[in-house]
């Protein structure tokens, strides 16, 4: 099976209580590489940030990057993800002022576009991570694939989202299948919506949402606890050509901690391994 990385969102609220200590947690589950996220808020530079993450025995592969971020100061934001090590910038998010549905849209291409460049010229890849909102219609096609239509390959790649892309309404793998070659990095995330209504994004992310959604109306899973098919998705994406699978859980479980989430998901994806 494809390696396997764990998006440090998924154990944000740990890092900042003890920042070393939940990295050899990680490491200790069985986890060699991880995806970076909000990595400049833990005040650490980034030869603090890759010193500590050498010292648990991980290392940065990827990671997400505010899109606004890397337009005000692009070397500076892309610079320090580089010096940590990592291969993929991603951009992780758009506002709602930066969506197919504002007035600048067709600016913010343009801008993912030079950021491509930028992020080609220091020998890495620019992703996009979608959400829900990027299976809206623009144009007459959903505004994720103008994205990539509009941006050639060597300058924008996909990390495609398996929970969004479903609750976005594509099947996960299909919609993978469809980035063949393309398709470097695929994030594994489950989901449970057996407790019924419209699925939608009442998710706690990022800053956008002070208050979690309603317990039980969308609950987060571990990889392979929800309605996914994980072993579908994955083989879709071997056959895509992906290189890395990132476990993310935005968040935890009812009755699970961030840590013992992770470890559920590593466990199930190494059982299915054997």
């Amino acid at each position: 099976m494809l390696p396997v990385m764990l998006q440090l969102y998924n154990v944000r609220d740990e890092l900042k209580k003890d920042f070393d200590g939940t990295l050899r947690e990680i490491a200790a589950i069985g986890y060699k590489y991880v995806e970076l996220a909000l990595a400049q808020s833990f005040g650490k530079t980034a030869a603090q940030f890759r010193e500590s993450l050498e010292k648990a025995g991980l290392t940065a592969i990827s990671a997400h990057v505010p899109y606004r971020d890397m337009i005000a100061d692009p070397q500076g934001a892309i610079g320090y993800h580089i010096e940590i090590g990592c291969k993929y910038i991603v951009v992780p998010f758009l506002n709602n002022e930066d969506r197919s549905t504002s007035s600048n849209y067709e600016d913010v291409k343009k801008g993912i576009a030079k950021l491509g460049e930028t992020v080609s010229k220091k020998g890495a890849v620019l992703l996009y991570h979608n959400h829900e909102f990027e299976f809206e219609d623009y144009k007459g096609k959903y505004a994720l694939d103008d994205l990539f239509d509009s941006i050639p390959a060597n300058l924008l790649q996909t990390e495609i989202d398996t929970c969004w892309a479903m609750v976005g309404g594509v099947n996960p793998a299909e919609y993978i299948l469809k980035y063949s070659g393309r398709s470097p990095v695929v994030h594994l995330k489950d989901f449970d919506s057996s407790a019924g209504g419209k699925i939608k994004a009442e998710y706690d992310l990022i800053g956008e949402a002070k208050k979690a959604r309603a317990a039980g109306s969308f609950p987060f899973r571990a990889v392979g606890y929800g309605v996914q098919d994980i072993p579908g998705i994955i083989k879709a994406s071997e056959k895509a050509g992906a290189s890395w699978l990132v476990v993310e859980q935005d968040l935890p479980s009812p009755g699970k901690t961030n840590i013992e989430c992770a470890r559920d998901s590593f466990e199930y994806l190494k059982k299915i391994r054997n």
